[in-house]
């Protein structure tokens, strides 16, 4: 399964909607590598002025591998990430993710290039065939 989700909240998701702060502590609690790689791309996008950061580091594990294909995969936690932190997220080659600060200057030319099919066959390397 993607998440861990507690008896109160799914009893609130059977009753009504779930707000996104409850959404994201359960997304947090349940891909703890995945939110620490987001989280820390989102905040280096922040911190260094350009309106993009990335993370190239491929994850320790397959478990670790997998908590960011499910986070990123999946519409409704991505869209959460993405309102949480105020970026656009883009993923390449099972580990390579990227906050985009869409209204910094340059920024969406620069998303719209690493979304490209180009930047994705220009990735790709033999030392990531097993992702």
């Amino acid at each position: 399964m993607s998440l861990t989700v507690d008896d109160r909240l799914l009893e609130k998701a059977l009753r009504d909607e779930v707000d996104d702060a409850s959404f994201i502590a359960c997304v947090r609690e349940s891909l703890p590598y995945a939110w620490e790689v987001v989280s820390g791309v989102a905040a280096r996008m922040r911190d260094g002025g350009a309106g993009f950061a990335d993370n190239q580091t491929p994850p320790p594990d397959e478990h670790a591998r997998g908590q960011l294909l499910r986070v990123l995969a999946s519409d409704a936690m991505r869209g959460a990430l993405e309102r949480h932190f105020g970026v656009r997220l883009a993923f390449q080659n099972c580990h390579r993710v990227a906050a985009f600060d869409l209204a910094a200057d340059g920024a969406a030319d620069r998303y719209a290039r690493f979304v490209s099919p180009r930047a994705q066959l220009l990735n790709q390397s033999p030392e990531l065939v097993d992702c």
